[in-house]
């Protein structure tokens, strides 16, 4: 499998995430930027996961139909066009870092993929349909780790 550069000027891998990214603080999405795209990719989808959480993976971003020629989004900015998933707060969009108060911090996986073939995928889409959406479409993967506690 191809990779991603995949990173953010906001924090770098398995760093941890300031505070302004996270839930208390308005659920502002982080700067991320990208590189290495297969020239072939006609879609990009990103998702960011808790795996730390207590009830089990948390999701907190999933976001679909990203322009393969895009390199990155701005704080709190998706690019044109993209399609907001639900998030395990039960809504659309970004929901950032909040761990249980005295927990140790929580990664935060974020994770690109650049797909052969357009996912399909409508505002409101779930994990598991992204899940679906994908399989047997990714040309190539880029990850980033930041950190969370409270």
């Amino acid at each position: 499998m191809r990779q991603i550069t995949l990173g953010s000027p906001a924090f770098g891998d398995h760093a941890e995430i300031p505070k302004e990214y996270a839930h208390e603080a308005g659920d502002v999405s982080p700067p991320l930027r990208w590189s290495e795209v297969p020239e072939e990719a006609v879609e990009l989808v990103l998702r960011c996961e808790d795996p730390d959480a207590p009830v089990g993976t948390f999701v907190h971003w999933l976001l679909a139909g990203i322009p393969p020629e895009t390199e990155g989004m701005a704080a709190g900015d998706p690019p044109t066009g993209a399609v907001p998933g639900r998030n395990d707060y039960g809504r659309p969009g970004y929901g950032g870092p909040h761990p249980p108060p005295g927990d140790r911090p929580h990664r935060y996986v974020f994770r690109l993929l650049a797909l052969s073939e357009r996912s399909g995928l409508a505002p409101g889409f779930s994990a598991g349909d992204l899940d679906e959406a994908v399989a047997d479409r990714v040309l190539a993967t880029g990850t980033l780790v930041g950190r969370y506690g409270r």
